[in-house]
C-alpha cells in the first residue's frame, strides 16, 4: 500500500476514535447529565468521597477533562471547595485509566451486536433517553471499530525500513518520546484516545515498549494540559483545580520517567504482551498518583492560591459601582435613565442570587449561604440609593410623565428588594434548617422544586429584558406566567399531600421546608411580574382589579 494511503487510513481511524469517544460522552450527558452533576455536587466523605465520585463520573463519561470542567464550574459557584475539586479530578484521571483498560480488551466480536442494538434504539424509538442510550452503544461500537482500523492501518508499517530507526530513536531518547506524546494528547484533546492508540501500536509491534512507556507518561501530562487549556477563560478560583492537577501529574510523570531509566525492564511484570503492559502501567501510575496525592490536596489548594493569587482589581471588583448620576438631576430624562440602569444592575445581582439557590438548598454549605447574604446587602444598598435618588429628583420640576416614571422605578426597586429578602431570609433559612437537621427531599419533590426554580429563572430573564426594552408582547407573556405559576403551586401542593398520605418519610420530614420553598419561589415570580405592569397599563391592557363586577339588584 502506498505510504500516503496508509497515513489516510490511519488518520481516518484516529478521527473515528475521537468522534466515537465524544459520541459516548455527549450521549451520557444528554441522557443523565443533571443526575451526574448532582452526584458531584452532593458527594460526601471528604476528599476520598470526591475522588470516588470523580472516578465514577470519568468511567461513565469516558473523560477526566469533562469532570474537571464540571468541578471548576462548581468551585466558581462556591458549591464545592478547591480541595474537593482537586480530589475529584485526581479520581477522574484514575477512572479514565480504567476506561482505557476496559477498551483495551479484544471486544471486536461485539461490534456487529453493538451496531445493531445501538442503531435500533437510536432510529426506531422516539423517547429521548432511549435514543441517547442507543447513541452511547453506537459510540462504543465505533471505538472498537476504530481500534480495529488502527491495527489494520499499521499492518504495512511493520515492513517499513524507516520505522525501526524511528522506534529506536524514541527508545533511546525518552525525553523526546515523553514530549511528543504530551503534545499529541493535548492536540487530540483526549488522553483516552491517545493511550488506546499507543497500546494498539505496541500490541502490533509498531512501537517498542522502551519507547512507549515514556509516551504513556507524556500522554498523562498532555491530558492534564487539556483541562488547563479549556478553563483558561474562567476565573482564577476555578482554574486552580486543573492547574493543581497539572502540578501533581507533572511531578508524578517526571519521577516515574526517572524510575523507568533506573529500573531494568520495569514493565516486564505488568502483563504478557506489550499492549497489556502499557495499559497496566497507565492504570498503576494513576492509582499510585491518586493514593500519594490525595492527602496533599489541601496543601496544593494553598500552594495554588499563593502561586496564582487573585489580582487586586479582582478582589475589589466585588465592591459594586453605582450607575446613579447625581450630576444629571437637573435633567430629569438623563436622571431617570441612570436610575433605570441602576435598577437593571439591581436585577442582575438578584438574578445572580437566585441562580445558585437550589444548590445551596441541596447542600446547605456555609460559603454559599454567606455569599447570598452578602449579595442581599448589595441589593439593600442599591434599593436605598434609588429611593433617595428619586426623592431628590422629585424636589425639582418634573412633568407628569417624569414624576410617574420616577415612582414606577422606585416601586420596582421596592419589589426587587423584597425579592432579595425572600431569597436571603426565607430560602436561605430553609437551606440552613435542612442542613442542620440533615434532611433530604424525596426524589419527586426535589424534581418539582427544580422545575419550579427553572421556570422562575426563565421569567427573571424575561423581566429584565422587559425592563430594558419595554416590549409589549414580552410583558404580556410575563404576566401570563403568573397564572401558570399559580397553577403549578396548586399541582405541586396536591402531589405533596399525596406523598404525605402514602407515608413517604422524606416528604414527611421535609414537608414544611418544601411548602415554604414553593411559596417563596411563587412570591418571587409574582414580584417579577410587576415589571410588566407599567407597560401594560400604558397600553390599556391591564385590568385595575381581578374582582368581577357585582350584579345589579333590581328593587
Amino acid at each position: 500500500m502506498h505510504p500516503i494511503l496508509i497515513l489516510i487510513h490511519l488518520a481516518a481511524a484516529v478521527m473515528l476514535l475521537l468522534w466515537a469517544v465524544r459520541m459516548v460522552r455527549t450521549g451520557v450527558e444528554r441522557a443523565w447529565g443533571s443526575g451526574l452533576r448532582s452526584v458531584l455536587r452532593t458527594t460526601g466523605g471528604g476528599v476520598l468521597g470526591m475522588a470516588c465520585a470523580g472516578a465514577a463520573l470519568a468511567v461513565i463519561l469516558q473523560s477526566a477533562t469533562a469532570v474537571g470542567i464540571l468541578a471548576a464550574g462548581f468551585a466558581t459557584s462556591g458549591i464545592i471547595s478547591i480541595g474537593a475539586g482537586i480530589a475529584a479530578l485526581l479520581g477522574a484521571d484514575f477512572g479514565s485509566a480504567l476506561v482505557v483498560k476496559l477498551l483495551s480488551f479484544d471486544l471486536s466480536e461485539l461490534i456487529p451486536v453493538l451496531l445493531l442494538a445501538g442503531a435500533t434504539l437510536f432510529l426506531k424509538f422516539e423517547h429521548r433517553q432511549v435514543r441517547q442510550i442507543g447513541r452511547v452503544i453506537l459510540g462504543v461500537a465505533f471505538i472498537l471499530l476504530s481500534l480495529r482500523m488502527v491495527g489494520a492501518a499499521t499492518e504495512p508499517l511493520r515492513e517499513s525500513a524507516v520505522l525501526p530507526q524511528l522506534a529506536g530513536w524514541l527508545a533511546g531518547d525518552p525525553l523526546t518520546a515523553f514530549g511528543v506524546a504530551a503534545l499529541l494528547a493535548w492536540g487530540l484533546h483526549s488522553s483516552v484516545a491517545t493511550l488506546l492508540i499507543f497500546a494498539n501500536f505496541a500490541a502490533s509491534g509498531v512501537l517498542p515498549v522502551e519507547a512507549a512507556a515514556p509516551m504513556v507518561l507524556g500522554a498523562n501530562l498532555g491530558g492534564a494540559l487539556v483541562a488547563v487549556w479549556l478553563t483558561r477563560g474562567a476565573g482564577l478560583p476555578a482554574r486552580r483545580i486543573p492547574l493543581a492537577n497539572l502540578i501533581f501529574r507533572g511531578a508524578g510523570s517526571v519521577i516515574a520517567l526517572l524510575l523507568l531509566q533506573l529500573l531494568p525492564h520495569p514493565l516486564a511484570h505488568l502483563g504478557a504482551g506489550a499492549g497489556a503492559q502499557l495499559v497496566n502501567f497507565h492504570v498503576l501510575f494513576n492509582l499510585c498518583l491518586l493514593i500519594l496525592s490525595l492527602p496533599f490536596t489541601g496543601l496544593m489548594d494553598r500552594l495554588t492560591a499563593t502561586l496564582w493569587p487573585l489580582p487586586e482589581d479582582a478582589v475589589t471588583s466585588t465592591t459594586w459601582r453605582s450607575a446613579l448620576d447625581r450630576s444629571a438631576l437637573a435633567r430629569p430624562n438623563l436622571a431617570l435613565a441612570s436610575a433605570q440602569r441602576e435598577l437593571l444592575r439591581m436585577g442582575e445581582t438578584l438574578e445572580a442570587m437566585l441562580r445558585p439557590v437550589m444548590e445551596v438548598l441541596e447542600l446547605g454549605d456555609d460559603r454559599g449561604i454567606r455569599r447570598l447574604r452578602e449579595m442581599d446587602d448589595e441589593i439593600n444598598k442599591r434599593h436605598s440609593d434609588i429611593k433617595l435618588f428619586v426623592a431628590e429628583l422629585n424636589r425639582g420640576v418634573l412633568t407628569e410623565d417624569e414624576a410617574r416614571r420616577g415612582l414606577e422605578l422606585a416601586g420596582l426597586a421596592n419589589d426587587f428588594e423584597a425579592m432579595g429578602d425572600i431569597i436571603a431570609k426565607t430560602l436561605v433559612s430553609q437551606a440552613a434548617d435542612k442542613a442542620r437537621l440533615k434532611l433530604r427531599f424525596s426524589d419527586e419533590g426535589w424534581r418539582e422544586l427544580i422545575s419550579l426554580h427553572a421556570r422562575v429563572m426563565a421569567n427573571m430573564q424575561i423581566a429584565l429584558n422587559v425592563l430594558v426594552s419595554g416590549d409589549l408582547e414580552s410583558a404580556r407573556l410575563l404576566v401570563a406566567e403568573k397564572a401558570v405559576l399559580r397553577q403549578l403551586e396548586r399541582d405541586f401542593h396536591d402531589r405533596h399531600i399525596a406523598r404525605l398520605r402514602s407515608g413517604n418519610l422524606r416528604s414527611i420530614d421535609t414537608s414544611d421546608i418544601h411548602i415554604e420553598v414553593v411559596r417563596a419561589l411563587k412570591e418571587v415570580n409574582s414580584l417579577l411580574v410587576k415589571v410588566a405592569y407599567p407597560i401594560l397599563s400604558d397600553s390599556g391592557l391591564l385590568l385595575e382589579s381581578r374582582l368581577a363586577k357585582p350584579a345589579l339588584v333590581s328593587i
